[in-house]
């Protein structure tokens, strides 16, 4: 009998101690569970669904389902079904903000509601980030923000052309991310209407028979308005680019062209430019 006890005390301390270190590990695993959205949607009409910010990822459950960004705009995904009926599916969305959506969708003949407007606060999963830089997009935005609010930093480099002036008037780093601040000029009565602004990285002058290279940088963000400088104006564009230094022999060429105009402006940036960016705190 006092075997058996013993035995009996035994196992019940072992089981004990086998919940207590199963109730440890468990606390020790934190899980957050994501409650999708319950969508209906229909083969007969389109839903549009309106996000906060550029949308930048979709991937739906079934290929009963079609999906598109709605022309013209990066912000609003068009939803359909593509036969009647479909067996109930997912849709994930990814926005330039780092946050997910999740939609559950199920088939409706009729829907009351077709345009839905989701806010900050819907998104089920946030921090989601994307490759190539180490912070998302809401906070490239912020960052360029604060960089047009600031003083000029950076003096001399700039060009002119007809009464139109571009210079580089500050440049900062934030982690991966390069904020460089441009500050356009129009001195005249003419509108500037701006057909494109381009960032490379390019070859000093060589021989007219040597082979010359080049690699475009673009942009992770534009802050301003890249349409037109209107006349007798000023303006501030603040340009987030992935981080990077210049080879020797090489420069930063910043071209300007006008639509159908001949006030094209180009500056070159070197090295020695580049590296002394502020740090963005």
């Amino acid at each position: 009998m006092k075997k058996i006890s013993a035995r009996v005390v035994t196992g019940i301390l072992l089981l004990l101690l086998s919940v207590r270190l199963f109730a440890q590990n468990n606390a020790e695993t934190k899980v957050t569970v994501i409650k999708p959205y319950v969508l209906p949607i229909t083969f007969y009409k389109t839903t549009n669904l309106i996000f906060p910010y550029a949308i930048k990822s979709v991937d739906r459950g079934s290929k009963d389902i079609l999906v598109q960004k709605a022309k013209g705009v990066e912000n609003i995904l068009q939803v359909k079904a593509g036969k009647p009926g479909f067996d109930q599916t997912n849709l994930t969305v990814i926005t330039a903000d780092g946050k997910l959506y999740s939609y559950i969708l199920n088939y409706s003949d009729t829907l009351s509601v077709l345009n839905i407007r989701f806010d900050n606060t819907t998104a089920v999963y946030p921090e989601a980030l994307f490759p190539n830089i180490s912070i998302n997009e809401a906070q490239v935005k912020a960052d360029a923000d604060t960089v047009a609010m600031t003083k000029e930093t950076i003096h001399g480099v700039k060009d002119k052309s007809y009464g139109m002036k571009m210079k580089v008037s500050g440049l900062y780093i934030k982690g991966d991310v390069l904020f460089l601040r441009l500050t356009l000029q129009n001195q005249t009565n003419i509108n500037y209407d701006i057909d494109q602004l381009r960032f490379y990285i390019r070859d000093e002058k060589k021989a007219k028979r040597t082979a010359t290279q080049e690699l475009e940088i673009s942009p992770l963000y534009i802050k301003g308005d890249t349409l037109v400088i209107a006349r007798q104006t000023e303006k501030v564009f603040v340009y987030a680019l992935p981080k990077f230094t210049i080879p020797d022999k090489k420069y930063l060429a910043i071209e300007l062209m006008e639509k159908s105009g001949g006030r094209h402006l180009r500056i070159h940036v070197h090295n020695k430019t580049i590296i002394r960016a502020k740090l963005l705190q």
